[in-house]
């Protein structure tokens, strides 16, 4: 009996230590994650805030099939639905997406976005869109409201490029677009709004204002585009009362 009460005891003391050293598990000196948000541009602007200092110099902006400037192009009273956009392979992640030599891609190690990269874009592209003011309203994909006309986007690029092999990157965003009538959902336009920005240092705080640099220079792009599309084929189409049933006008 005294046998086994001494191995009981040796049992419980054991089984105490085993848990307590088991507890440590649970404590990580790792460093947080980190979420970083970007910021839409103001109307009629090339550039939004930006996250740091080092990124405002030398925003490159591309465009296809585009209006003359980046000024945004009042359009007759119509409305705009902005679909859910598509994304690239390896894109449609909330991972802050990096680009290096021999086409390997990467991501940033304890960061992300605060939601996948279509989900950040549409939230940008909704704001720059309302912010310009060209047009009767603005609707999202969650919106029940039908639309004179429909915007699908494409995030072809959205990352941070190491291949020139400077210290730190640049950041390169590239949105395919096609606009279309909310009736009959025939395209009118296909156009592309590109821009590029450096970092002010290899730093991630540089590198997210990069981002933010060269997506406020994109989204105003494609703010330009679309509103000059929808405002050409205005012209093209016979004068007549819109649509009610695509517009949400009341009879």
């Amino acid at each position: 009996m005294k046998d086994r009460a001494r191995t009981g005891a040796v049992f419980v003391l054991v089984s105490a230590t085993a848990l307590a050293g088991c507890s440590g598990l649970f404590h990580s000196n790792a460093r947080p994650e980190q979420v970083y948000y970007l910021r839409a541009p103001g109307a009629g602007g090339t550039e939004g805030s930006s996250a740091g200092s080092g990124a405002g110099a030398g925003v490159a902006v591309g465009a296809s099939v585009g209006a003359g400037s980046n000024s945004v192009a009042l359009v007759p009273p119509a409305s705009l639905r902005v679909t859910h956009p598509l994304a690239s392979p390896g894109l449609d992640t909330q991972r802050i997406m990096l680009v290096q030599s021999d086409h390997r891609m990467n991501f940033y190690a304890g960061s992300r976005w605060p939601s996948a990269v279509p989900d950040v874009i549409e939230s940008l592209l909704v704001q720059t869109l309302r912010a310009s003011g060209a047009w009767a309203s603005i609707e999202d994909t969650a919106s029940p409201f039908p639309s004179d006309y429909l915007l699908q986007t494409a995030v072809r690029r959205f990352e941070a490029d190491y291949t020139s092999g400077a210290a730190a990157p640049v950041v390169y965003v590239q949105i395919d677009c096609l606009i279309g009538r909310g009736e009959g959902r025939e395209v009118i336009a296909s156009f592309s709004a590109s821009a590029s920005a450096p970092a002010g240092a290899n730093r991630l705080s540089e590198v997210v204002a990069a981002f933010e640099q060269a997506s406020s220079a994109a989204l105003n792009s494609l703010a330009s585009q679309a509103a000059q599309a929808v405002r050409d084929e205005e012209q093209r189409r016979p004068r007549g009362p819109r649509n009610p049933a695509a517009s949400g006008e009341r009879r």
